[in-house]
Parts: structure tokens; C-alpha cells; sequence
């Protein structure tokens, strides 16, 4: 593996500060990079800003890096496994009161399956990628180095979320951060994710999304594909369909003021998906805590 694309070591402890302001707080620091707070309510990530929605969104939320990638592939497939314990873990263990987390992960070679997954979607077996069951919904992807994976941890009772919006909320952030790319995405009822709507590559998949809901908590998340070895996807049926092709980023021409995306550019992509997420989480609640306190205003009489 090339050194400058070699991810960190690192355990699956947060290496994440936090950021706490009025509304959706986001923090971020990972590969030498920082999302500041700034004079006021604002957040910005080297120059990317991180709106807040309104003074009335106050469901606290915090952002965190946690590389579970390894230099060492021989070592590296147990991190997914560990991960995934670590998310269920979280959510067997939240209150009311714990905040809210986006987990931002690069996955060494693996397949994962749906709980309800068929393994006849692996088509073609490689010794050197497992396949790792887990409880998301949706059938086989791939995850590898080259993709920004971001597990959202929220607790959708107390945002009053359902699970539809979501999904919806999760697709938006990734078709913005597309767009900051000029690449140009669409959703396909029926079929979670996004997938390019010009261009050669029209029709293919570049987002892969997966959630689970427990005790009305969500985990799991949406993975973006920005510079990575596709071979991969050929030996499966990605997501139960047969001969869907595959995209990332690079492949597919985005670029960002002339530059053309690459792998140093993955830091970038994965900030840009993160503060797109929190600004639509928060657009959310915020349009919901306004149309309740329209509602409760009694109307005047005429």
C-alpha cells in the first residue's frame, strides 16, 4: 500500500475533540486536521463552515474519527468485527441524555452482509477479503481503503426522527457532498443510496447505505466511495443486484476548483460529509421545533 494512503494504527478509543455550541455541535480532528469552533455559533473545518440551524436546534451531538483500518491486512479484518461491537455496545449503553455521535471509519478489505443477507451474492470468494455478517439491513457490499464510512449513532425518539427521514437526511448529505465535487447524484426509490445521474457512468453506485434501529437508536450508516480498488465489487452482486456497476469518485471525473479527486483528498471528502450531515440533521429539527411552535401559538382572532 502506498504510505501516503496507509491509514493510522490506532485503537477504537474517540481521537476526536468535541465541540459544544448552541444547536448541532460538531467536532472533528483526524490526519492533522481540525474543525474549529469560531467567533460566534459557527463551526468551520479548514474553511468549510458548519452552519448551526437555528437557535432552537438543542439535541447535542458530537462528532468522532475512529480508524478501524490497520497498516498490517493480515490484522486489519478484525477491526470491523470490533467496530461493530463497539457500536452495539454504544447503543446498549446510551441514556436519554447521551449525545449523539458520527463515527468516521476506513474499513480495511471486507465484505459485510445483511441480517437478512444471501451469501449467494458473493459470487466469487477471495481469500484475502472476509466476509463479516452483521445486523444491518440490505444485503453485500464492500468496504476497503479509498471509502469514507460514516456510522451514525442518534437516537431518533428524542429527535423525533423516523427512520424514512433519515435515510432521506443521510442521502442528502451525501448527494451535497457530491455536488461540492461537480459530480452530479440521484436517489432510486426503492433502492437506498446514490447513484451518478450523468455521464458515462450514469446509473452507477457510488453510496452505500445500511442502518439498524435498536430501542429506537440508530447505528450503521452510509459508506462513499472517493479513490479505491473496484475489482472488489466484481465478485458480487453489490447490494443483491445483479451487474450493477460500481463508481468512486475519481472514476467518475469530481473534482474539486481543477483538482481532480484522489486518495489525499479523502480527509477533505470525509469533512465535507460529515458537517453536510450535521447541517441536515439539524435543517430537520429545526423545521420540526418551528412548525411545533407554530402550532402552539394560538391563533389571533380576527
Amino acid at each position: 500500500m502506498d504510505a501516503r494512503r496507509r491509514p493510522r494504527q490506532g485503537s477504537l478509543k474517540p481521537v476526536m475533540g468535541r465541540l459544544r455550541r448552541t444547536g448541532l455541535g460538531c467536532a472533528s480532528r483526524g490526519r492533522g486536521h481540525v474543525m474549529k469552533k469560531l467567533p460566534g455559533h459557527a463551526a468551520q473545518a479548514d474553511g468549510f463552515p458548519v452552519t448551526a440551524a437555528g437557535a432552537g436546534a438543542s439535541r447535542p451531538f458530537s462528532l468522532h474519527s475512529r480508524h478501524a483500518s490497520d497498516s498490517n491486512h493480515r490484522t486489519g479484518p478484525r477491526r470491523l468485527p470490533a467496530c461493530f461491537d463497539a457500536m452495539r455496545a454504544f447503543t446498549a449503553a446510551r441514556t436519554p441524555e447521551t449525545p449523539d455521535q458520527v463515527w468516521l471509519v476506513e474499513h480495511p478489505p471486507v465484505y459485510t452482509l445483511g441480517q437478512a443477507g444471501d451469501p449467494a451474492h458473493l459470487l466469487a470468494p477471495d481469500e484475502r477479503i472476509p466476509m463479516v455478517q452483521i445486523d444491518r439491513g440490505g444485503q453485500i457490499t464492500y468496504h476497503g481503503p479509498g471509502q469514507v464510512v460514516a456510522y451514525l449513532l442518534l437516537d431518533l425518539k428524542r429527535r423525533k426522527l423516523m427512520v424514512r427521514e433519515l435515510v432521506n437526511d443521510i442521502e442528502q448529505a451525501v448527494l451535497d457532498t457530491l455536488a461540492a465535487y461537480n459530480l452530479a447524484a440521484e436517489r432510486k426509490p426503492g433502492a437506498p443510496g446514490i447513484y451518478l445521474s450523468d455521464g458515462p457512468h450514469r446509473g452507477a453506485k457510488i453510496a452505500a447505505l445500511g442502518l439498524k434501529i435498536r430501542n429506537g437508536c440508530s447505528y450503521h450508516g452510509v459508506s462513499l466511495n472517493v479513490q479505491m480498488d473496484l475489482a472488489p465489487f466484481l465478485r458480487i452482486n453489490p447490494c443483491g443486484y445483479a451487474g450493477l456497476e460500481t463508481v468512486d469518485m475519481a472514476t467518475a471525473g469530481g473534482h474539486w476548483q481543477d483538482q481532480p479527486v484522489t486518495a489525499a483528498q479523502q480527509p477533505d471528502i470525509a469533512r465535507r460529509l460529515a458537517a453536510a450531515l450535521c447541517e441536515v440533521l439539524a435543517a430537520r429539527e429545526a423545521r420540526a421545533l418551528a412548525a411545533d411552535k407554530t402550532a402552539a401559538t394560538p391563533a389571533l382572532a380576527s
